[in-house]
């Protein structure tokens, strides 16, 4: 199992470096080409809600990004450092995860935007949020590479 970490200050112009960085490491996984757009987009908008959510909450620690290559499965998580940041999840379908208790965020409507989107592009995609911020997980299957003779 392979795992590549990225942490990136809040700024909106990571988010590109972010996106490039997890599509290279997803070709080199085994993730079918057909499907390197939707990794692309779907890291964008993860990457883009978590620097929303630092920027608006006046957090300072880095964005996360693990990208994790196992036998048959390339799996991404974006963390943030936001408490309670999952809120909404379970109002976005194919989303699984749920709201923070007594938690709510003012972008609301534009959080379940970004979390609509993602799940519109992956398949599997969790969200989880606790006392210490949220996670995105999102993973695609892949196929092993061919070993040439």
């Amino acid at each position: 199992m392979a795992t590549v970490e990225l942490r990136f200050s809040a700024q909106p112009e990571h988010v590109r470096t972010a996106r490039l960085v997890a599509a290279a490491v997803a070709r080199r996984a085994g993730v079918d080409e057909a499907v390197l757009d939707e990794v692309r987009l779907a890291v964008g908008e993860a990457c883009s809600r978590a620097v929303g959510l630092h920027r608006s909450h006046g957090i300072d620690a880095p964005v996360r990004v693990v990208l994790t290559e196992e036998e048959k499965l390339f799996s991404i998580e974006v963390g943030d450092e936001v408490p309670g940041s999952g809120v909404g999840a379970s109002a976005v379908p194919g989303v699984r995860g749920g709201p923070a208790p007594d938690d709510e965020l003012d972008d609301g409507a534009e959080d379940e935007m970004g979390l609509a989107v993602i799940s519109g592009l992956v398949d599997d995609v969790e969200v989880t949020s606790g006392e210490s911020g949220g996670v995105i997980r999102m993973s695609w299957p892949t196929t092993p590479a061919t070993v040439l003779p």
